[in-house]
């Protein structure tokens, strides 16, 4: 993945997310509420500004990466990406209301997780040698500035 530029700002902001129905019940079993659930997630995404690099519509529950602006939060994204796409399930399938009577498709809990072309070990070391490398600089004095 590519790093994003922003005004003023250069960073990649990939995330995994993944949340489920309420009660967890197999609401995309069928090929047809499957394909509704991922149209309609593409739409949100892609109204919002949101990158879909990866989705995966299970019977139970939703897996995606996704490319989120850098001025947005990660709960902001799921917000956006659960509010919108339960409307517009209940409203192009009016079917759903009877499982969800009350008007809540999806379950209140989630899951993130940042996801990057670095692991965890190799920003660690890079940060480690920044700090080596500063103090390396700082031994040799700087002839431009009184007192080095």
């Amino acid at each position: 993945m590519e790093l994003v530029s922003g005004s003023y700002s250069v960073g990649q902001n990939l995330y995994h997310l993944d949340w489920c129905p309420k009660y967890r019940y197999n609401m995309f079993r069928g090929k047809k509420n499957k394909k509704l659930c991922e149209d309609i997630l593409h739409e949100v995404a892609a109204r919002h500004n949101i990158g879909m690099i990866e989705l995966s519509v299970m019977p139970d529950h939703i897996h995606t990466v996704v490319l989120i602006p850098p001025t947005m939060s990660v709960s902001k994204a799921l917000q956006l990406l659960k509010g919108a796409s339960s409307y517009e399930l209940f409203r192009r399938q009016p079917l759903f209301r009877y499982r969800y009577a009350r008007g809540s498709f999806w379950s209140p809990g989630k899951f993130y997780r940042s996801v990057g072309d670095a692991d965890t070990t190799t920003v660690l070391e890079y940060v480690r040698n920044q700090r080596l490398q500063q103090a390396s600089l700082d031994d040799y004095p700087n002839p431009g500035i009184p007192g080095t």
